[in-house]
């Protein structure tokens, strides 16, 4: 119901019978620091996470707020670079005096942020970074103030193994990607693993530095080993590029991938190289339960387009920062850390998330693929 009342006051506001939200001004403020990259080589994942968070605060203030307090929510862009994620968090913490941190997209930003957040035991919300370290320590310890909304690169890696193997019954593959992202290293690590444990074999595994344009030298050695499949861990900037040129070399492998695929700016990258390729992913807009559906509305008529993963993941970690404030004793930092561990199948639109002792919430996965027409829901992987 709490999530039904929400999107309905995110329709209103998207059809203009409300003002958007306040982010200046006096008054007894809640305030929040949000930072994405809103520039650089995923800028679109920036944007789409900055207008999901936004719409759902802007929900929040219209229905009333936080016990009637307004949130006020300061956002910045790291362009995907982990040292100005922590340096803006740190701003935020020691000058602005945000009560809770939400970001960063990518999972090297978001533990730059974690860093700091955890020192000032500051609650933060990674709504996209999957990689698991993220919400542990360097000692294994758990980082009692971070959580995130999505699932983590091991259970991703799973998903996409299980479905190579059961669904497209794919015997051999080739990993290609790069070491320097954690994202990308920790899903071919993952990947790799759970294949080879379903009886797969993993022809080789092809590093390539970040920042590099042409992967003819890798693609050819690919072509010579003929696998079944290629499985792509990284961004859709990097995945675009390499399936263009694997199918102008003659690889004809499958392209198989994770969420870091989504993106409308695919397309315009790879073209119809990509047409075929499956990637696992946290929403799709063609789910038919009611509240995806209504979420969707909402969105269109906010932005004009529908919202992809990263918009619905931002969203959703909005709500569940607002839940954990308005059950925390005081609206204040450990309180809100306090209650996020507490909540228990709270109802977001990519599913309900209770959060395990990690810090992780419980929940499913969606596989989805790219066509002509766009992307085509073919699967929900509920662990």
């Amino acid at each position: 119901m709490f999530l039904h009342k929400l999107i309905q006051a995110g329709r209103l506001l998207a059809a203009g019978l409300f003002l958007g939200l306040v982010t200046c001004g006096g008054g007894d403020m809640l305030k929040v620091g949000l930072i994405v990259p809103l520039t650089g080589e995923v800028r679109t994942f920036g944007i789409s996470a900055r207008n999901g968070a936004m719409l759902a605060f802007e929900a929040v203030n219209v229905a009333g707020g936080i016990e009637g307090r307004q949130i006020q929510v300061f956002a910045a862009d790291d362009r995907n670079d982990p040292a100005e994620t922590g340096r803006m968090g740190a701003t935020m913490i020691a000058a602005e005096g945000v009560v809770a941190m939400m970001g960063s997209v990518s999972s090297d930003c978001a533990e730059a942020l974690a860093i700091k957040c955890q020192g000032r035991l500051v609650p933060m919300i990674t709504p996209t970074a999957t990689s698991p370290k993220i919400t542990v320590d360097p000692t294994g310890e758990r980082r009692s103030c971070v959580f995130r909304a999505c699932f983590t690169d091991p259970f991703q890696g799973k998903v996409a193994a299980r479905f190579v193997r059961d669904s497209l019954k794919l015997e051999t593959a080739v990993v290609m990607y790069c070491p320097d992202k954690e994202y990308s290293a920790g899903l071919a690590e993952y990947f790799t693993e759970s294949f080879e444990e379903l009886g797969g074999r993993v022809l080789a595994s092809e590093e390539y530095d970040d920042g590099v344009q042409n992967f003819a030298g890798i693609l050819n050695r690919v072509k010579e080993l003929g696998p079944d499949l290629l499985f792509l861990p990284d961004y859709y900037n990097v995945v675009g590029t390499i399936a263009r040129q694997a199918r102008e070399l003659g690889v004809r492998a499958q392209l198989v991938g994770g969420d870091g695929w989504d993106s409308p700016h695919m397309d315009r990258i790879a073209g119809s190289a990509i047409h075929g390729g499956y990637f696992t992913n946290h929403f799709s807009a063609a789910d038919p339960r009611p509240e995806v559906q209504q979420w969707v509305a909402s969105y269109q008529a906010k932005y004009g387009r529908e919202p992809d993963a990263l918009a619905t993941l931002y969203y959703d970690a909005a709500l569940l920062l607002a839940e954990a404030m308005r059950r925390a004793a005081r609206p204040e930092t450990e309180d809100i850390c306090i209650a996020l561990t507490q909540i228990q199948d709270f109802p977001c639109v990519t599913g309900r998330v209770s959060f395990d002792e990690w810090g992780n919430p419980i929940k499913s996965a969606v596989v989805l693929r790219y066509t002509a027409e766009g992307q085509q829901y073919v699967a929900t992987v509920t662990p």
